[in-house]
């Protein structure tokens, strides 16, 4: 079983240096490129992401899309404004959403969607193509925009131990 992204005890505002970092982060940007455009030593965006992720209570190995979707829900950064508006989704698809908010693995994904692991990929194809999303990140992002993924994560996000 993986590691809860969840807890009781209350998220740690962030200091603006590191809410600046965690808004890169919600941009889909590497830690190469936040140090790049703020300035900051590789090291220190590093090191940031570390305290950000403690200030959520984040696993220290979940991907970054889970950072991102704990980071949204707990409203430490804002969710961009959405160019387009929000899909139709059945409701397979928003179970599948929450999975990706909120799981790192691909098993985890699968268990927490309850679909079969084989299914993943094309599942998570469609409901890419569906949304408009490049990739897993930018999906939780407009999901949070579009006012999808609102509640504090309740799921099992993996501890991204493959990562």
């Amino acid at each position: 079983m993986t590691p809860s992204t969840t807890s009781n005890a209350p998220t740690t505002p962030l200091k603006p240096t590191h809410k600046l970092v965690a808004q890169h982060l919600v941009g889909g940007h590497t830690a190469q490129d936040i140090a790049t455009s703020t300035g900051l030593s590789l090291l220190t965006v590093r090191q940031y992401a570390c305290d950000i992720r403690v200030s959520v209570h984040c696993p220290p190995r979940c991907k970054p899309h889970v950072l991102v979707h704990l980071l949204l829900a707990a409203e430490q950064v804002a969710p961009p404004t959405p160019e387009r508006t929000a899909p139709e989704l059945n409701s397979e698809q928003l179970q599948l959403l929450k999975a990706v908010a909120e799981s790192s693995t691909p098993r985890d994904i699968a268990l927490a969607a309850k679909i079969a692991p084989a299914d993943l990929r094309s599942a998570l194809d469609e409901l890419l193509d569906e949304t408009g999303a490049t990739d897993v990140t930018q999906l939780v992002v407009l999901a949070h925009a579009w006012h999808l993924l609102d509640a504090r994560p309740t799921g099992t996000a993996a501890s991204g131990a493959d990562q």
